[in-house]
């Protein structure tokens, strides 16, 4: 039964981003794929400081990194929270902050309680100002990201249909 949950837990959350307009997709994606950098290395932490432990996976080295967790519900969790408040920094953190602590107050214990994942040498309140810590951290990326390519319009592209060969930075009034 748990395997299954957390397979689902794995699939069911990316059929949700059908429900997303494509350019939020492609402008949360590098966010969502910082997010899953970031819990992988503190998984791998994780496992070498003994932080925590897994005790059910659904792959055979999920005893380091939760594939579920870490490929699945996180990273489309981020892309919604991202989508519904990334241009309100008070509403990101206030969501945020529920959301770690939803996490670390009530649904780690669940998982302990039901023999899924245990903290060893965490306690709850240190994962939530880890949580938060990344959540901060990613959004200050987003915020780089986001300036970064506000710039788009002033590379040139390629254009194999003839006209203009000079690919470098158009002019102000070319740009337009």
């Amino acid at each position: 039964m748990i395997k299954t949950l957390q397979w689902l837990f794995l699939l069911l959350p990316w059929l949700t981003l059908f429900a997303a307009r494509r350019e939020a997709v492609r402008r949360f994606m590098p966010t969502v794929v910082l997010t899953s950098l970031l819990i992988t290395i503190v998984s791998v932490m994780g496992y070498e400081f003994n932080w925590w432990k897994t005790h059910k996976q659904i792959v055979p080295w999920g005893h380091i990194v939760d594939i579920s967790f870490v490929y699945g519900l996180l990273p489309v969790g981020t892309f919604w929270i991202f989508y519904f408040t990334a241009e309100r920094f008070l509403l990101y953190l206030v969501v945020n902050l529920a959301i770690d602590a939803a996490f670390s107050f009530v649904i780690l214990p669940l998982m302990d309680r039901f023999g899924i994942t245990s903290l060893e040498r965490m306690a709850t309140w240190q994962t939530f100002v880890l949580d938060t810590f990344i959540s901060l951290l990613i959004y200050a990326y987003y915020k780089w990201q986001t300036a970064s390519a506000d710039m788009k319009g002033t590379i040139d592209r390629p254009s194999f249909s003839g006209g203009n060969r000079d690919w470098g930075l158009r002019s102000r009034r070319g740009a337009r």
